[in-house]
Protein backbone atom coordinates (compact mmCIF):
# COMPACT_ATOMS: atom_id res chain seq x y z
CA UNK A 1 0.00 0.00 0.00
CA UNK A 2 2.78 2.32 0.87
CA UNK A 3 4.67 1.38 -2.28
CA UNK A 4 1.61 2.11 -4.49
CA UNK A 5 1.07 5.48 -2.87
CA UNK A 6 4.71 6.31 -3.30
CA UNK A 7 4.65 5.22 -6.93
CA UNK A 8 1.50 7.16 -7.74
CA UNK A 9 2.73 10.28 -5.94
CA UNK A 10 6.20 10.37 -7.48
CA UNK A 11 5.23 12.16 -10.74
CA UNK A 12 3.26 14.81 -8.87
CA UNK A 13 6.05 15.32 -6.45
CA UNK A 14 8.52 15.58 -9.28
CA UNK A 15 6.28 18.06 -11.12
CA UNK A 16 5.82 20.22 -8.01
CA UNK A 17 9.28 20.08 -6.55
CA UNK A 18 11.61 20.47 -9.59
CA UNK A 19 11.24 21.97 -13.05
CA UNK A 20 11.04 19.65 -16.01
CA UNK A 21 14.15 18.93 -17.98
CA UNK A 22 15.00 21.76 -20.40
CA UNK A 23 12.68 24.27 -18.64
CA UNK A 24 14.28 27.02 -16.60
CA UNK A 25 13.05 27.69 -13.10
CA UNK A 26 11.51 30.99 -12.01
CA UNK A 27 14.77 32.46 -10.81
CA UNK A 28 17.14 30.79 -13.28
CA UNK A 29 18.28 32.57 -16.48
CA UNK A 30 16.86 31.26 -19.75
CA UNK A 31 19.19 28.85 -21.46
CA UNK A 32 20.35 30.09 -24.90
CA UNK A 33 19.93 27.48 -27.60
CA UNK A 34 23.25 26.38 -28.99
CA UNK A 35 21.99 25.02 -32.27
CA UNK A 36 19.54 26.02 -34.93
CA UNK A 37 18.69 23.63 -37.71
CA UNK A 38 21.48 21.30 -36.64
CA UNK A 39 24.23 23.96 -37.06
CA UNK A 40 26.08 25.73 -34.21
CA UNK A 41 25.07 29.37 -33.82
CA UNK A 42 28.69 30.56 -33.92
CA UNK A 43 28.99 29.16 -37.44
CA UNK A 44 25.85 31.02 -38.56
CA UNK A 45 27.14 34.23 -36.97
CA UNK A 46 30.47 33.82 -38.75
CA UNK A 47 28.81 33.36 -42.12
CA UNK A 48 26.54 36.37 -41.61
CA UNK A 49 29.49 38.52 -40.56
CA UNK A 50 31.54 37.39 -43.55
CA UNK A 51 28.72 38.20 -45.98
CA UNK A 52 28.26 41.59 -44.32
CA UNK A 53 31.97 42.39 -44.57
CA UNK A 54 32.09 41.37 -48.23
CA UNK A 55 29.08 43.54 -49.01
CA UNK A 56 30.59 46.60 -47.34
CA UNK A 57 33.98 45.90 -48.92
CA UNK A 58 32.44 46.26 -52.39
CA UNK A 59 31.33 49.78 -51.55
CA UNK A 60 34.71 50.43 -49.94
CA UNK A 61 36.60 49.38 -53.07
CA UNK A 62 34.54 51.78 -55.21
CA UNK A 63 35.23 54.61 -52.76
CA UNK A 64 38.95 53.81 -52.75
CA UNK A 65 39.06 53.85 -56.55
CA UNK A 66 37.27 57.21 -56.60
CA UNK A 67 39.63 58.58 -53.93
CA UNK A 68 42.64 57.47 -55.98
CA UNK A 69 41.24 59.14 -59.09
CA UNK A 70 40.57 62.32 -57.16
CA UNK A 71 44.09 62.37 -55.71
CA UNK A 72 45.75 61.94 -59.09
CA UNK A 73 43.29 63.89 -61.23
CA UNK A 74 42.29 66.92 -59.18
CA UNK A 75 45.62 68.77 -59.61
CA UNK A 76 44.94 69.32 -63.31
CA UNK A 77 41.81 71.33 -62.48
CA UNK A 78 44.01 73.75 -60.50
CA UNK A 79 46.93 73.79 -62.92
CA UNK A 80 44.89 74.61 -66.04
CA UNK A 81 42.01 77.07 -66.49
CA UNK A 82 38.52 75.72 -67.20
CA UNK A 83 38.51 77.30 -70.67
CA UNK A 84 41.54 75.25 -71.67
CA UNK A 85 40.19 72.01 -70.16
CA UNK A 86 36.97 72.50 -72.12
CA UNK A 87 38.76 73.40 -75.32
CA UNK A 88 38.53 71.60 -78.63
CA UNK A 89 42.23 70.76 -79.06
CA UNK A 90 43.93 67.75 -77.49
CA UNK A 91 47.64 68.02 -78.25
CA UNK A 92 49.55 67.24 -75.02
CA UNK A 93 52.91 67.68 -76.76
CA UNK A 94 52.07 71.35 -77.32
CA UNK A 95 50.37 71.83 -73.96
CA UNK A 96 46.80 71.57 -75.31
CA UNK A 97 44.49 69.56 -73.05
CA UNK A 98 41.02 70.24 -74.42
CA UNK A 99 38.78 67.32 -73.42
CA UNK A 100 35.66 68.10 -75.47
CA UNK A 101 36.74 66.02 -78.52
CA UNK A 102 37.28 63.00 -76.26
CA UNK A 103 34.00 63.44 -74.36
CA UNK A 104 31.88 63.94 -77.47
CA UNK A 105 33.66 61.11 -79.24
CA UNK A 106 32.81 58.71 -76.41
CA UNK A 107 29.21 59.91 -76.27
CA UNK A 108 28.72 59.57 -80.04
CA UNK A 109 30.11 56.05 -80.28
CA UNK A 110 28.24 54.88 -77.17
CA UNK A 111 24.85 56.30 -78.14
CA UNK A 112 25.00 54.89 -81.67
CA UNK A 113 26.08 51.49 -80.30
CA UNK A 114 23.15 51.44 -77.83
CA UNK A 115 20.69 52.54 -80.54
CA UNK A 116 21.83 49.59 -82.64
CA UNK A 117 22.11 46.99 -79.89
CA UNK A 118 19.01 47.74 -77.78
CA UNK A 119 16.30 46.94 -80.37
CA UNK A 120 18.19 43.86 -81.55
CA UNK A 121 18.85 42.71 -77.99
CA UNK A 122 15.27 43.14 -76.79
CA UNK A 123 13.86 41.51 -79.92
CA UNK A 124 16.23 38.57 -79.50
CA UNK A 125 15.29 38.23 -75.82
CA UNK A 126 11.59 38.23 -76.73
CA UNK A 127 12.16 35.58 -79.39
CA UNK A 128 14.15 33.34 -77.03
CA UNK A 129 11.62 33.63 -74.20
CA UNK A 130 8.29 33.79 -76.03
CA UNK A 131 8.64 32.26 -79.49
CA UNK A 132 11.58 29.87 -79.65
CA UNK A 133 10.91 26.18 -79.00
CA UNK A 134 12.47 24.60 -75.96
CA UNK A 135 15.33 22.89 -77.79
CA UNK A 136 16.29 26.13 -79.57
CA UNK A 137 16.19 28.06 -76.28
CA UNK A 138 18.57 25.58 -74.67
CA UNK A 139 21.04 26.12 -77.53
CA UNK A 140 20.74 29.89 -77.93
CA UNK A 141 21.14 30.87 -74.29
CA UNK A 142 24.52 29.15 -73.73
CA UNK A 143 25.68 30.37 -77.14
CA UNK A 144 24.95 33.98 -76.19
CA UNK A 145 26.82 33.53 -72.92
CA UNK A 146 29.81 32.22 -74.87
CA UNK A 147 29.78 35.29 -77.14
CA UNK A 148 30.16 37.50 -74.06
CA UNK A 149 33.48 35.83 -73.28
CA UNK A 150 35.24 36.73 -76.54
CA UNK A 151 38.22 39.00 -75.72
CA UNK A 152 37.79 42.60 -76.80
CA UNK A 153 41.15 42.63 -78.58
CA UNK A 154 39.95 39.78 -80.81
CA UNK A 155 36.82 41.72 -81.69
CA UNK A 156 38.90 44.83 -82.30
CA UNK A 157 41.18 42.93 -84.66
CA UNK A 158 38.12 41.54 -86.45
CA UNK A 159 36.66 45.02 -86.78
CA UNK A 160 39.93 46.47 -88.05
CA UNK A 161 40.55 43.77 -90.67
CA UNK A 162 36.98 42.92 -91.75
CA UNK A 163 34.38 45.49 -90.70
CA UNK A 164 36.46 48.59 -91.49
CA UNK A 165 37.18 47.59 -95.14
CA UNK A 166 33.49 46.79 -95.65
CA UNK A 167 32.46 50.18 -94.24
CA UNK A 168 34.96 51.96 -96.48
CA UNK A 169 33.83 50.04 -99.56
CA UNK A 170 30.06 50.22 -99.03
CA UNK A 171 29.83 53.79 -97.78
CA UNK A 172 32.57 55.24 -99.98
CA UNK A 173 34.39 56.99 -97.12
CA UNK A 174 38.15 57.68 -97.17
CA UNK A 175 38.82 55.30 -94.28
CA UNK A 176 36.89 52.55 -92.58
CA UNK A 177 38.24 53.41 -89.12
CA UNK A 178 35.34 55.64 -88.13
CA UNK A 179 32.92 56.26 -85.27
CA UNK A 180 30.35 54.13 -87.08
CA UNK A 181 32.74 51.18 -87.21
CA UNK A 182 33.39 51.54 -83.50
CA UNK A 183 29.66 51.70 -82.83
CA UNK A 184 29.09 48.48 -84.79
CA UNK A 185 31.78 46.64 -82.81
CA UNK A 186 30.50 48.00 -79.49
CA UNK A 187 26.92 47.08 -80.39
CA UNK A 188 28.03 43.50 -80.99
CA UNK A 189 29.91 43.48 -77.68
CA UNK A 190 26.88 44.86 -75.80
CA UNK A 191 24.38 42.40 -77.28
CA UNK A 192 25.11 39.43 -74.95
CA UNK A 193 24.63 41.59 -71.85
CA UNK A 194 21.41 43.17 -73.13
CA UNK A 195 19.96 39.85 -74.30
CA UNK A 196 20.75 37.98 -71.08
CA UNK A 197 19.39 40.66 -68.72
CA UNK A 198 16.29 41.36 -70.82
CA UNK A 199 15.53 37.65 -71.17
CA UNK A 200 15.77 37.16 -67.41
CA UNK A 201 13.42 40.12 -66.90
CA UNK A 202 10.84 38.66 -69.30
CA UNK A 203 11.17 35.25 -67.69
CA UNK A 204 10.33 36.80 -64.31
CA UNK A 205 6.95 38.10 -65.54
CA UNK A 206 4.24 35.92 -63.94
CA UNK A 207 2.45 33.41 -66.13
CA UNK A 208 -0.87 34.94 -65.08
CA UNK A 209 -0.11 38.09 -67.07
CA UNK A 210 0.09 36.07 -70.27
CA UNK A 211 -3.02 34.06 -69.44
CA UNK A 212 -4.96 37.23 -68.65
CA UNK A 213 -3.98 38.83 -71.96
CA UNK A 214 -4.99 35.75 -73.93
CA UNK A 215 -8.26 35.51 -71.98
CA UNK A 216 -9.11 39.10 -72.99
CA UNK A 217 -8.92 38.10 -76.65
CA UNK A 218 -5.41 39.35 -77.47
CA UNK A 219 -3.24 37.36 -79.82
CA UNK A 220 0.03 35.85 -78.70
CA UNK A 221 2.13 38.68 -80.13
CA UNK A 222 -0.23 41.35 -78.79
CA UNK A 223 0.11 39.81 -75.35
CA UNK A 224 3.90 39.74 -75.70
CA UNK A 225 4.39 43.34 -76.83
CA UNK A 226 1.58 44.99 -74.85
CA UNK A 227 1.61 42.95 -71.64
CA UNK A 228 4.82 40.98 -71.12
CA UNK A 229 7.36 43.53 -72.36
CA UNK A 230 5.81 46.48 -70.43
CA UNK A 231 5.65 44.32 -67.30
CA UNK A 232 9.36 43.59 -67.59
CA UNK A 233 10.45 47.10 -68.54
CA UNK A 234 12.48 47.48 -65.36
CA UNK A 235 14.77 44.68 -66.52
CA UNK A 236 14.86 46.14 -70.03
CA UNK A 237 15.97 49.50 -68.62
CA UNK A 238 18.65 47.77 -66.57
CA UNK A 239 19.76 45.89 -69.69
CA UNK A 240 20.07 49.16 -71.60
CA UNK A 241 22.08 50.76 -68.80
CA UNK A 242 24.41 47.77 -68.50
CA UNK A 243 24.87 47.74 -72.27
CA UNK A 244 25.67 51.45 -72.22
CA UNK A 245 28.14 50.94 -69.39
CA UNK A 246 29.74 48.09 -71.33
CA UNK A 247 30.07 50.32 -74.39
CA UNK A 248 31.33 53.51 -72.75
CA UNK A 249 33.94 51.63 -70.72
CA UNK A 250 35.38 49.60 -73.60
CA UNK A 251 38.97 50.43 -74.47
CA UNK A 252 40.92 48.10 -76.72
CA UNK A 253 38.33 47.43 -79.42
CA UNK A 254 37.45 51.12 -79.70
CA UNK A 255 41.09 52.14 -79.90
CA UNK A 256 41.63 49.73 -82.81
CA UNK A 257 38.66 50.67 -85.00
CA UNK A 258 37.78 54.35 -84.45
CA UNK A 259 40.84 55.97 -86.04
CA UNK A 260 41.96 57.84 -82.87
CA UNK A 261 41.62 61.34 -84.29
CA UNK A 262 41.01 63.87 -81.52
CA UNK A 263 38.48 66.05 -83.32
CA UNK A 264 35.02 67.32 -82.46
CA UNK A 265 32.45 64.93 -84.02
CA UNK A 266 30.14 67.62 -85.31
CA UNK A 267 28.47 67.86 -88.70
CA UNK A 268 26.46 65.54 -90.89
CA UNK A 269 29.37 63.25 -91.71
CA UNK A 270 30.83 63.08 -88.20
CA UNK A 271 29.62 59.51 -87.73
CA UNK A 272 31.69 58.37 -90.71
CA UNK A 273 34.94 60.06 -89.68
CA UNK A 274 37.64 59.04 -87.21
CA UNK A 275 37.13 59.97 -83.55
CA UNK A 276 38.90 59.36 -80.27
CA UNK A 277 37.28 58.26 -77.04
CA UNK A 278 38.28 58.90 -73.43
CA UNK A 279 39.16 55.28 -72.73
CA UNK A 280 41.31 54.98 -75.87
CA UNK A 281 43.18 58.16 -74.93
CA UNK A 282 43.99 56.87 -71.45
CA UNK A 283 45.13 53.48 -72.78
CA UNK A 284 47.24 54.95 -75.59
CA UNK A 285 49.03 57.68 -73.63
CA UNK A 286 49.30 56.53 -70.01
CA UNK A 287 52.26 54.24 -70.69
CA UNK A 288 54.40 57.03 -72.15
CA UNK A 289 53.55 59.93 -69.85
CA UNK A 290 55.87 61.22 -67.12
CA UNK A 291 54.50 60.62 -63.64
CA UNK A 292 53.46 63.82 -61.92
CA UNK A 293 53.35 65.90 -65.11
CA UNK A 294 50.38 67.95 -66.27
CA UNK A 295 49.70 65.37 -68.95
CA UNK A 296 49.66 62.63 -66.29
CA UNK A 297 47.12 64.48 -64.16
CA UNK A 298 45.07 65.35 -67.25
CA UNK A 299 44.65 61.67 -68.07
CA UNK A 300 43.42 60.99 -64.55
CA UNK A 301 41.11 63.99 -64.90
CA UNK A 302 39.60 62.27 -67.94
CA UNK A 303 39.18 59.19 -65.77
CA UNK A 304 37.24 61.28 -63.25
CA UNK A 305 34.95 62.57 -66.00
CA UNK A 306 34.37 59.01 -67.24
CA UNK A 307 33.65 57.83 -63.70
CA UNK A 308 31.14 60.65 -63.15
CA UNK A 309 29.38 60.01 -66.47
CA UNK A 310 29.00 56.31 -65.68
CA UNK A 311 27.75 57.12 -62.19
CA UNK A 312 25.13 59.55 -63.55
CA UNK A 313 23.91 56.98 -66.07
CA UNK A 314 23.40 54.37 -63.34
CA UNK A 315 21.80 56.95 -61.03
CA UNK A 316 19.34 58.02 -63.72
CA UNK A 317 18.39 54.39 -64.40
CA UNK A 318 17.87 53.66 -60.70
CA UNK A 319 15.78 56.80 -60.25
CA UNK A 320 13.54 55.90 -63.20
CA UNK A 321 13.04 52.37 -61.88
CA UNK A 322 12.21 53.51 -58.34
CA UNK A 323 9.78 56.16 -59.61
CA UNK A 324 7.84 53.61 -61.65
CA UNK A 325 7.84 51.14 -58.77
CA UNK A 326 6.22 53.73 -56.52
CA UNK A 327 3.53 54.18 -59.16
CA UNK A 328 3.00 50.43 -59.36
CA UNK A 329 4.18 50.21 -62.97
CA UNK A 330 7.05 47.83 -62.37
CA UNK A 331 7.34 44.53 -60.60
Amino acid sequence: MTDAAAGSGSPAAAGQGAPAAGVAGPGAPAAEPRQRGGRPRWSEFTLESLIRVLGFSTVGFVLLIFAFLMREGLPVFFQLPAAELLGNLWYPTFGKFGSLPLIFGSVLVTLVAVLIALPLGVATAVFIREAAPGWAREILKPLIEVLAGIPSVVLGFFGMTTVAPLVRHWLGVPTGLTAFTGALVLAYMSLPTIISVAEDALDAVPRGYRDAGLAMGATRWQTTWRVVVPAGRSGVIIAAMLGMGRAIGETMAVMMVTGNAARLPFGLGALFRPVRTMTATIAAEMGEVARGSTHYHALFGIGIVLFVITFLINLAAARAIFRRRRKGGLR
